[in-house]
């Protein structure tokens, strides 16, 4: 048990922070959440993830590609969470200054203040996607991280169950494209079930942990189980891989935080996502649980 340990999560107001948060908290722990936006965490995420103000034990505001608005958030901490990331294009930063720089400025502090253990969420199958910029920042830092003489742990998680939640707001729109055929599979993990597997690696000595949910299905299998879960009949028209690579280099040339961002997706769907398998929250269900949120 932790004691009275107090433990920084860093990226909180993110889908897995959230429920980080909840999982530290229920443990006996002293959270300290780092957010940007603190008006976020009031209220309850887009894919049914918790509100957060009232649980976590102190706020503090700071943004990772500003270094001055760091200054103290290590102090007093003996652990460090983070699954921080850039998620949506951002007009300034890139995934190289966000997941890498960001993450790496915390690092550096919790060197600084000897914090014992850090946790850090990186990606599966990263090993397969170095072409994609914000897997090589995620890389780089998880390089850092187990050069560095703090102990650590890298989570490896398949895909968060809001990942797959992109593909219930496209069948709710009544379309989805999707590139490639669909046939590769994935077994995405919910939040909820992550978040136990990082707080058990903060107690733990474990090293890397790669991490699914408990079912498998192909792309194509998640996306028809959208249009279900929403009363839709699916409408999916697949795009050749070589359409959506030209497309990612025509978007580049306008926008390259979208196309770094979006390469993610477009490489993810080439291959198979499956780690071993944790938790009991089903996919189906969550995609219920949209539809619900969603009829209100």
């Amino acid at each position: 048990m932790s004691g009275n340990k107090r433990v920084l999560v860093a990226g909180a107001s993110g889908y897995l922070g959230r429920y980080a948060v909840k999982e530290f908290k229920s443990r006996g722990y002293q959270v300290r959440a780092l957010v940007r936006d603190p008006e976020k965490i009031k209220t309850p995420g887009p894919h049914g993830e918790p509100a957060i103000e009232g649980i976590v034990d102190e706020i503090v505001k700071g943004d990772v590609t500003s270094p001055e608005s760091l200054k103290d958030i290590c102090k007093g901490v003996d652990i460090v969470f983070s699954s921080l990331g850039l998620t949506a294009p951002h007009p300034l930063h890139t995934s190289y200054d966000v997941d890498y720089l960001g993450n790496r400025r915390i690092l550096e502090l919790a060197l600084q203040e000897h914090v014992s253990r850090f946790i850090y969420v990186s990606v599966f199958n990263a090993d397969k996607m170095m072409d994609v910029p914000s897997i090589k920042a995620h890389e780089l830092m998880a390089s850092d991280l187990k050069t560095s003489s703090i102990s650590w742990a890298i989570i490896r998680p398949t895909g968060y169950f809001s990942d797959m939640g992109r593909f219930f707001s496209m069948a709710r729109s009544g379309h989805i494209f999707m590139v490639g055929e669909g046939e590769k599979r994935t077994n995405p993990i919910h939040g909820a079930d992550l978040a136990k597997l990082c707080v058990d690696a903060a107690e733990g000595e474990s090293r890397e942990i790669a991490a699914g949910g408990p079912d498998i299905y192909s792309f194509r299998e998640t996306m028809e189980m959208a249009f279900t879960a929403c009363n839709k009949t699916p409408w999916i028209t697949p795009l050749p891989f070589w359409l959506a690579e030209g497309g990612l280099m025509v978007t580049g040339l306008f926008n390259r935080n979208l196309a770094d961002l979006l390469s993610f997706a477009v490489e993810a769907l080439k291959f198979d996502h499956i780690a071993p398998a944790y938790g009991t929250r089903h996919l189906k269900e969550f995609f219920s649980e949209l539809a619900a949120a969603n009829t209100h």
